[in-house]
């Protein structure tokens, strides 16, 4: 394959990639489903044509984390606080946690049952499932109402905060004692601490940097440093999150020590551009990773009955859990907060990162792609029935 016939398909995927989000956004059918289709079908073709390729699990992993980081990173710097939003916030993280929690516990049962390994392996193994996407779940909300967007953000970020700490706190811990939680209260406080001093770090240099190009060095910065901290098992997307808060509500700080060495005239606009830039860097690590995706999964472990009873039953956990929760706990609207759940990118990358010893062969990618696509595809359905519900409950509103 030459140079330029790979130019050409590189971008020819990327424009198939804004085509897709502009078809999403007239019909509320995730990019995403549309990217991992695309990449089936790719596979198709060069298996049809015997065409030579190479291994693409290998920068699955890198591309995933990339992507984890910006969309984050983006998704936080459109939030603005203020106390009114107390309430969503706090609604948003017990609803991760509690949601969390429960379907860890539901999933672990039943890996358990299937394929009678230790309780600690099933848990291992459980958890890629339990986790909302934000990769999926922030764009799929962009034509919601502003206050269910707002919860989608908080909720799917704190999901995939909590599914992170809750796995390297598994990974690192056999058998959960006294001494492994205080190591997780030390882990948490240290994070915590260390995401104050890298946000009045970033924004100094944002503030200090007068070359032309620093926005890309800063996104460089954040991701050097969610690395770092995943290296020692940290959960270092709370640094990330923490920063674009941080950001983008800067202003609202009135000490004026701060006020004076941080903040400078031209911070709004400066901050569009890095959410411009950050917007599309998360774009574009988005589209590879799920055409990426698509391509590396096996269609035909579809026709497995056992695979496909498996992931029934786990997609039965959680909407069941989910339903539950929004009726007893929440009590808010049923739709569509039921089916903005959909599991995704961060669920690749965590079953990636199982060691190969703890992996347990049943609980294969064959099953990740099963439980990716069919939330992806409840999600949609879910998205045009609510769609469609609000234009008639608009129409009747006009008739009259």
């Amino acid at each position: 394959m030459t140079t330029y016939t790979t130019l050409i398909i590189l971008c020819g995927l990327v424009i198939f990639s804004y085509l897709f989000d502009l078809i999403a956004g007239r019909t509320k059918l995730p990019s995403v489903l549309l990217l991992l289709f695309l990449g089936i079908g790719i596979k198709q073709l060069v298996t049809y044509f015997n065409l030579g390729t190479f291994d693409f699990s290998k920068i699955l992993p890198a591309l995933g984390t990339l992507g984890l980081i910006l969309i984050v990173f983006e998704g936080a710097l459109e939030l603005k606080y203020s106390p009114e939003k107390n309430t969503v916030i706090k609604k948003s993280f017990f609803s991760a946690l509690f949601i969390l929690l429960a379907t860890t516990a539901a999933i672990t049962a039943i890996i358990n049952y299937i394929t009678g390994e230790s309780v600690y392996r099933s848990l291992v193994n459980a958890i890629p499932f339990c986790v909302v996407s934000s990769a999926i779940a922030i764009p799929s909300a962009s034509g919601l109402r502003k206050d269910k967007k707002e919860f989608i953000i908080y909720e799917s970020s704190f999901s995939d905060i909590l599914t992170i700490i809750l796995f390297n706190f598994t990974i690192s811990n056999s058998s959960f004692d006294l001494k492994a939680f205080t190591g997780l209260g030390v882990e948490l406080i240290t994070i915590l601490l260390f995401a104050v001093v890298s946000c009045l770090f970033l924004l100094y240099l944002i503030r200090k940097i007068t070359h032309h190009v620093k926005f890309f060095l800063i996104i460089s910065i954040i991701i050097l440093v969610y690395a770092i901290g995943q290296s020692y098992h940290l959960s270092s997307l709370i640094v990330v999150l923490s920063f674009g808060l941080f950001l983008n509500n800067a202003g609202q700080i009135k000490f004026p020590w701060f006020r004076k060495h941080f903040l400078y005239p031209t911070l709004n606009h400066e901050l569009k551009q890095l959410l411009q830039l950050s917007a599309e860097s998360a774009f574009l690590m988005r589209t590879f990773f799920f055409i990426i995706f698509g391509f590396t999964m096996d269609v035909a472990q579809l026709q497995d009955a056992g695979l496909l009873i498996t992931g029934g039953v786990i997609l039965v956990s959680i909407y069941l859990i989910r339903l539950l929760y929004i009726k007893l706990v929440s009590k808010t609207d049923l739709m569509p907060e039921l089916v903005l759940i959909p599991r995704g990118l961060i669920s690749v990358l965590l079953y990636y990162n199982l060691p190969n010893q703890l992996k347990i062969p049943q609980i294969g990618t064959g099953l990740l792609f099963i439980v990716v696509l069919a939330t992806s595809i409840i999600m949609s359905l879910g998205l045009l029935s609510s769609k469609k519900h609000a234009a008639v409950r608009n129409q009747e509103f006009e008739d009259v």
